[in-house]
């Protein structure tokens, strides 16, 4: 059996993290030394789910505009994509600038490449920032960021999951709007934090293999009124 190849490492913003990008054969993965895998490239149907289930619940407005929170290895925005029509516009936020850079040069041909897209427009920064800039107007914005509701990596990204956060990003959505969130693991606080900041609120489990094997993974919608 062939080694795994170290490609990269990269720094988390505001942390003294490492994230460190390695090569077995044909399959990628991001680690974080003491916390292990956090992401591989041969398990993502939950990360597939995440946009597929969004996509749905707009299906119906011809031009939308996506905002997804964290780029990872690219199938989100890659299932985002295919879900949407030539009109839409897909803004993904990216916190960790090598990981764009990965995605452009390693590790973007399991997801086909979805930077490639001229659908798409990579803010590099906190998803923070666009869901506060005035007059966003998204139909969708999706939410794969540090496990969930309960940061584990980076403390800064609690805001977006937070009571100001959420209030937030409803202002950010237009009427009908559609938040989701994905999480490894149930969180009743913060469902419960939804609906106080007036999203209706649908839960779904997926598994992150298609075969509907692994772990339980969770994401809720919000719809905006």
């Amino acid at each position: 059996m062939k080694p795994s190849v170290l490609l990269g490492t990269a720094t988390i913003p505001d942390t003294n993290k490492q994230m460190m990008l390695y090569q077995h054969e044909v399959k990628f993965s991001i680690t974080i030394p003491g916390r292990g895998e956090l992401m591989n490239s041969r398990v993502n149907g939950s990360e597939k789910a995440l946009a597929e289930l969004t996509c749905e619940r707009i299906k119906g407005v011809k031009a939308p505009r996506l905002l997804i929170g964290g780029l990872g290895m690219g199938f989100t925005l890659a299932s985002a994509l295919q879900a949407t029509g030539p009109d839409a516009e897909v803004v993904v936020a990216e916190l960790v600038p090598e990981v764009v850079d990965w995605n452009r040069d390693f590790m973007g041909e399991p997801a086909g490449h979805p930077l490639r897209d001229p659908r798409t427009t990579v803010y590099v920064g906190d998803v923070s920032d666009p869901i506060r800039e005035p007059g966003s107007g998204f139909d969708a914005i999706m939410l794969d960021v540090d496990n969930g509701p309960e940061a584990l990596i980076r403390r800064e990204n609690d805001w977006i999951y937070s009571a100001a956060g959420l209030s937030a990003i409803l202002r950010a959505l237009r009427p009908g709007g559609v938040l989701s969130v994905w999480s490894a693991g149930p969180d009743r606080l913060f469902v419960k934090r939804m609906k106080q900041a007036g999203f209706q609120v649908d839960e779904r489990v997926v598994r992150p293999h298609r075969a509907g094997k692994g772990a339980r993974h969770f994401i809720w919608f919000g719809t905006s009124a």
